[in-house]
């Protein structure tokens, strides 16, 4: 990723007053550590008519897939497996190099230069260059995104293969800028357009990032034609986050029309931000959804497969519906753990008798587990190796065959919209796979059919229109009907026939 910011000066002015705006000497080759690779800032020309910075992004492709140990590859198709590795990361001016721009330039950025103040406040002659930047509409949409801000737009399309014109267009362009502008007011486009014109984040979207918006877009975003895209995008279509820094954007656009007093409009702004809702972990969604699921079912006996330290059974507890919970899982050190969370040694008799923690594999058939009314599977089968997953799809659905099972499992394709997590990886070092929800559903419908239930989908989360939820759960209800029962019996038959 390259970039390169340039401006012009005289002896009385010179252009290389840029190096004390970006607080990088001109003299000096830079090197950054991020969390993507290595950034260097470096000055191709420097001097008094005319100085160039560049900006440098070198994104270590193979190390960010070594960073996941290597344990998210198996399952995996082979396109999916090279895309770890074969990607535009390194190339093209994404999200990724607007976090080098503020973790860099941070400085620049809030307008900040104790050497040069009074140039910090001028506006430069400044030309900005991007040799390849991902646009999701082309350049008439780079076009309506800088004209309006003051800038000179030359932007070009990159042809898929210049030896093939007939093959068209690329999703990318060649970007010029030329304008009349403060440094912190380019940089500040730049931080907050080269994501929206990429229309991805490389990083997870949470409610901070609103704060974030509003100050890169102080004294712009408010006026802008396209805001209420820019806005959108930034913050991944997250609709609750677009809401609430629309709200706020209208209140200073209101500020700067009316002339209103500055305190008691920040005053509304904090009014407004102290009763938004905090945002909802992820997990805890899925907590809730999973405790909707089987109070609809009327399960009183519920099974926690793979139960871990015991947050769902905690929940599950609080619940007086649920008569008895029992949690298994292979590791007896989770559930010691899982037996401190529930204070199982101080529980009362009453309640202690609704829950048991038991050590099991569901790699095998467990007699334990048969009789009750629901199994819960909650981000347990993305951690089997493929070859195995049948086993378990026995030993539940066919062995203890349960009237409900709940199973939920990450979403692979929402993962474009997790920070420091590229395309290709995993969200767990121990994850064997993560499915698309084609894949899910195709897994799913298999299963159901073979062992006689009827399944269907939930989102949890966020349901992106584009890339759907971050979680998605399969509801199995069994098929109360002798044909299924019948279904059910030979499966078990064929399986133990296998086995032999």
């Amino acid at each position: 990723m390259f970039l390169t910011i340039s401006t012009t000066g005289t002896p009385e002015r010179p252009a290389t007053d840029l190096g004390f705006l970006l607080h990088k000497h001109p003299e000096s080759a830079q090197a950054f550590s991020t969390s993507y690779g290595t950034a260097h800032v470096l000055y191709p020309e420097a001097s008094a008519e005319r100085c160039t910075a560049a900006l440098l992004l070198e994104v270590d492709s193979v190390a960010l897939v070594r960073r996941s140990k290597g344990k998210g590859g198996q399952g995996k198709t082979a396109d999916a497996a090279l895309a770890q590795y074969v990607n535009d990361r390194p190339y093209a001016a994404s999200s990724l190099l607007a976090v080098a721009l503020s973790t860099v330039f941070s400085s620049a950025l809030r307008g900040v230069c104790k050497a040069r103040p009074e140039r910090a406040e001028e506006p430069l002659a400044l030309r900005v260059e991007v040799p390849a930047l991902p646009a999701r509409g082309g350049p008439d949409l780079v076009r309506k995104l800088f004209e309006p801000l003051g800038w000179t737009v030359g932007v070009e399309s990159v042809a898929l293969d210049e030896q093939f014109p007939e093959w068209g267009e690329s999703r990318y362009v060649r970007l010029v800028l030329e304008g009349e502008l403060r440094l912190a007011q380019a940089l500040r486009h730049l931080y907050v357009l080269l994501p929206v014109l990429d229309d991805a984040k490389h990083y997870w979207v949470s409610a901070d990032e609103v704060d974030k918006l509003l100050r890169a877009g102080e004294g712009w975003l408010a006026g802008h034609p396209e805001q209420r895209l820019i806005t959108s995008r930034y913050l991944s279509r997250r609709w609750s986050l677009t809401r609430q820094a629309m709200q706020r954007l209208e209140l200073v656009r209101l500020a700067d029309a009316d002339d209103t007093d500055v305190e008691e409009i920040d005053n509304a702004v904090d009014e407004s931000t102290d009763t938004e809702e905090k945002p909802v972990p992820l997990a805890v969604r899925r907590r809730e959804a999973i405790l909707d699921a089987l109070r609809a079912s009327g399960a009183a006996r519920v099974l926690d497969l793979g139960c871990g330290q015991g947050q769902l059974v905690q929940e599950l507890l609080k619940d007086v519906r649920f008569t008895e919970i029992v949690g298994l899982d292979v590791s007896v050190r989770a559930l010691t753990i899982a037996g401190r969370r529930l204070k199982l040694e101080r529980m009362g008799e009453r309640q202690a008798s609704r829950v048991r923690l038991v050590q099991g594999s569901l790699a095998y058939t467990d007699k334990r587990l048969k009789g009750y009314d629901a199994a819960v599977l909650s981000e347990v089968i993305e951690h089997l190796d493929l070859p195995r997953l049948p086993a378990l799809e026995y030993a539940v659905f066919g062995s203890a065959r349960p009237r409900t099972v709940l199973v939920t499992t990450p979403n692979v394709e929402y993962n474009v919209r997790w920070e420091t997590l590229p395309a290709g990886h995993v969200r767990h070092g121990d994850h064997r796979f993560e499915w698309t929800r084609e894949e899910f559903r195709t897994w799913a419908e298999r299963v159901a059919g073979r062992h006689g239930y009827d399944v269907r989908y939930v989102p949890v989360g966020p349901d992106d229109p584009e890339v759907g939820p971050p979680t998605q759960m399969a509801v199995f209800t069994v098929q109360e009907t002798p044909k299924a029962a019948e279904k059910a019996e030979k499966a078990e038959k064929a399986e133990k026939e296998a086995a032999a």
